[in-house]
């Protein structure tokens, strides 16, 4: 089948039977568009050649969305309801989704739908869309072209996962890392991001004397970021911005740094201005876990008693509570820890990336190429004393980037049993989590504001990435 529109009137002239797009875009038949139409225009989205094709169709795909009751959201509402304690005994999962994301943005919907539940999101961080090639308004259209196909209404979740502050620069030039991390935040916001991690707990020094001088940068970067949020944000929608107080694969966080993280952060944030809604910890994970010489991973020794007496203690400053990184790689049995200690929101992403690469259906091919590609290309990433299993573990994220166009076009019988795996896990995740039947809590809570897409500017956040992947100095997603 060809996938790709020759131009926007072809695009037009094809979707006739299912969509009028002669001035207000109208749905004529939801059922014929959620077969082969919505699929090209995901492809088209993301693959076309042609700046103006892909802003022109990434626009469509937002109209068409709020039209079949699938509306970019801010979780704001919820974590409200949860700091007054109307709400409560779940934990809300957020998914980092690197590749192959239509099918499992699909394989999410249908395990919400499936639980009665809308209280998921879909993330992405600031190093995961550089190595995936998966900018904002990407990965945006690309997930409501698969609530379309799913039949999905209701609020769609997506979160910006560590917008994150580096050191090194910051310390070379505060005032131009701050302009970097606001021109990520305006991209996003602009694409449909509602909801926004700020990390700068990268900025935390412990060789200062005292708690809050330790937290000083991190308090004072993330009040300017959220001030800066809420001078982007639509009309109507309130982003749910999240803080962090430690950093992943740190020292455990304690309830001082917490307090003299809140107290800095309330002292210069503007009277009267939403602040965040949820603060990120260090409970003994990392990202991605950590593999051992075979390439398996670690077991890991979590904290859920500081994952507890932090939520607590975040609900008396009206917060949703705390949020746990790099829990993907955890024991099954761990999940349901998670609503027991309160914790607002538990981030997701390792996990399923293995379940896509270690998968029966994931084609041969795929990883030879994958693994010549990470030694040449990441070579100089592995590190003295790591066995190979340790550093293709560690570095095969990247190839997601690279193997973009292969996994997107890989025989339907494949990616169908990959989603499938995934499917399962999340509905598995999902009960573990306790998000099971909430959909009326979410309702209650969430006010769903449509906004309506801006075709010039998403023609302008089209633009095709290009080059290489940005180093980071300490990339983070879970």
């Amino acid at each position: 089948m060809v996938m790709r529109f020759m131009s926007v009137e072809d695009m037009e002239k094809y979707l006739a039977p299912c969509v009028e797009t002669g001035g207000e875009v109208k749905i004529s038949d939801s059922a014929k568009l959620r077969g082969e139409p919505i699929d090209r225009l995901a492809y088209n989205a993301v693959f076309h050649e042609d700046q103006e094709q892909r802003g022109v169709t990434r626009a469509l795909i937002k109209e068409l969305a709020l039209k079949s009751g699938a509306v970019l959201a801010s979780i704001q509402g919820l974590y409200e309801a949860m700091g007054r304690g109307d709400v409560s005994g779940f934990t809300v999962p957020a998914v980092n989704i690197r590749g192959m994301t239509y099918d499992v943005a699909r394989a999410l919907f249908r395990a919400g739908m499936k639980n009665g539940s809308t209280s998921f999101i879909f993330e992405i961080a600031k190093s995961e869309m550089a190595y995936t090639k998966q900018e904002p308004s990407e990965y945006v259209a690309v997930i409501l072209c698969a609530a379309i196909k799913e039949g999905y209404v209701g609020p769609v979740f997506v979160q910006g996962d560590h917008f994150q502050f580096s050191m090194k620069n910051f310390q070379a030039d505060p005032k131009k890392e701050a302009e970097s991390i606001k021109k990520l935040i305006s991209k996003a916001v602009s694409a449909g991001f509602y909801n926004i991690d700020i990390d700068s707990s990268t900025l935390v020094d412990m060789d200062r004397p005292d708690v809050p001088s330790q937290q000083k940068d991190n308090f004072e970067q993330c009040a300017e970021m959220t001030k800066y949020i809420r001078s982007v944000e639509p009309k109507g929608v309130v982003v749910s911005v999240g803080g962090e107080i430690g950093e992943v694969g740190g020292h455990n966080s304690t309830v001082e740094e917490y307090k003299a993280y809140m107290g800095g952060y309330n002292k210069v944030m503007p009277k009267g201005m939403v602040g965040i809604s949820k603060i990120s910890v260090q409970t003994g994970t990392s990202h991605g876990g950590v593999p051992l010489p075979d390439g398996t991973i670690a077991k890991v020794k979590l904290d859920f008693d500081t994952l507890a007496k932090i939520s607590k203690v975040s609900r008396e400053y009206g917060m949703g509570g705390a949020v746990q990184h790099g829990a993907s790689t955890l024991p099954d049995d761990a999940f349901d820890h998670f609503p027991k200690c309160t914790a607002a929101e538990v981030h997701l992403a390792t996990g399923f990336q293995n379940m896509t690469f270690d998968h029966p259906e994931f084609p041969k091919e795929f990883t030879v190429k994958m693994r010549e590609w990470m030694h040449k290309e990441c070579a100089g990433e592995k590190k003295a004393g790591e066995t190979d299993e340790q550093f293709l573990y560690k570095t095969r994220k990247k190839a997601f980037g690279y193997l973009k166009k292969d996994i997107w076009t890989m025989p339907a019988k494949n990616r169908d049993a990959i989603s499938k795996s995934l499917e399962d896990k999340f509905d598995f995740l999902f009960k573990k989590l306790g998000v099971v039947n909430n959909k009326a809590a979410v309702e209650k809570y969430v006010k769903l504001v449509p906004v309506k897409p801006d075709i010039k500017k998403e023609i302008e956040s089209s633009a095709a990435p290009t080059g290489p992947a940005p180093k980071d100095d300490n990339p983070r997603a879970d």
